[in-house]
């Protein structure tokens, strides 16, 4: 059972999340408060200690702190933010933080140029809503995509997928 904890909740809630983004420039608090109220439970259940599953949450609420000063000056959305530190508790104080962090700006620093370009050269005349609203110049970055991409990308190399392995009942 713990194995498919690790398998579904947070892959499926990143590809939701970035989904959700693309479409309607949102993402839902359910998906940040599903990563941060699972991940304790999948953690113990995974044999984490204790004092690492608080780590992992302290890292969570720096990030939280550090992203809401990002939100409050403009430079990000509150969903972003939210997101942001919901997916560093899970991967706490480890390298593959830092790896989310890196792929995060590469995936939307591609995303921004790729959008930015787009709109040179696309009206917002297609009829589909979401298209029309992501081609509009005053509309701004869907950074959930990036946030998502970059989780998987991490995730997909990860102790979790190593503790998925040991624990599965295959």
């Amino acid at each position: 059972m713990t194995a498919l904890a690790i398998l579904v909740i947070f892959p499926f809630a990143m590809l939701y999340a970035a989904a959700s983004d693309l479409v309607s420039m949102t993402i839902s608090n359910r998906v940040s408060i599903l990563l941060a109220l699972a991940f304790p439970v999948v953690a113990y259940a995974a044999g984490m200690a204790p004092g690492a599953i608080g780590a992992h949450l302290g890292v969570g609420l720096v990030c939280l702190t550090v992203a809401f000063g990002m939100f409050a000056a403009g430079w990000m959305g509150g969903g972003d933010a939210k997101l942001l530190a919901a997916t560093a508790v899970w991967f706490g104080p480890t390298t593959a933080l830092l790896e989310y962090f890196l792929f995060t700006s590469i995936y939307g620093g591609l995303l921004t140029v790729g959008l930015l370009t787009v709109r040179n050269f696309v009206q917002p005349v297609t009829g589909v809503d979401f298209v029309d609203r992501l081609l509009d110049g005053e509309t701004g970055i869907p950074y959930g995509i990036a946030l998502g991409l970059a989780g998987l990308t991490v995730y997909s190399g990860s102790v979790w997928i190593d503790i998925a392995a040991r624990t599965a009942a295959f």
